[in-house]
């Protein structure tokens, strides 16, 4: 097994980075089903909107755009980008030490 594997920084790094990546994925896949109208009756739905709702809800209304449509693209992909940059950014610092 080489070094790389063995430092426990770059575990957890990849952690962080896969945990980034998830929580981006959950606010990109509830922006992709309110564009396409997806049934907010069904039980895999309600599960992304809430999960979704609770990881942008610093962000999902700090745009004041006139079509709803916008505020949810902009306001839960701000969240997701953010996740994503900072998740990334932490992951690459622990993987250089």
């Amino acid at each position: 097994m080489s070094p790389r594997y063995r430092n426990g920084a770059n575990q957890a790094g990849t952690v962080i980075a896969v945990v980034a990546d998830i929580m981006a994925l959950i606010l990109g896949l509830w922006i992709l089903m309110y564009l396409l109208d997806a049934n907010r009756a069904n039980g895999l739905v309600q599960f992304v909107h809430d999960a979704a709702s609770w990881l942008a809800g610093w962000s999902h209304d700090l745009f004041t755009f006139d079509e709803a449509w916008a505020r949810v693209v902009a306001g839960y992909g701000l969240a997701a980008v953010v996740y994503l940059f900072v998740g990334h950014a932490i992951a690459n610092r622990m993987h250089r030490h």
